[in-house]
């Protein structure tokens, strides 16, 4: 019996740790995506104020 124990308290340890690791793996993509929209952002504003200005 202990046994089964041990597996079932090594299954939620892994889980923690799973959750853990999803949890910085999407902070640091949306971390990637603010970055790459801020960036994009200004650009794509200036692209478009020059086709407007042109038309």
């Amino acid at each position: 019996m202990t046994k089964y124990i041990v597996k079932f308290q090594a299954a939620l340890n892994e889980r923690g740790a799973t959750a853990v690791e999803y949890g910085l793996m999407v902070a640091l993509i949306a971390i990637i995506i603010i970055v790459a929209v801020a960036a994009l952002g200004t650009n794509l504003s200036g692209i478009f104020d020059r086709t407007a200005n042109s038309v």
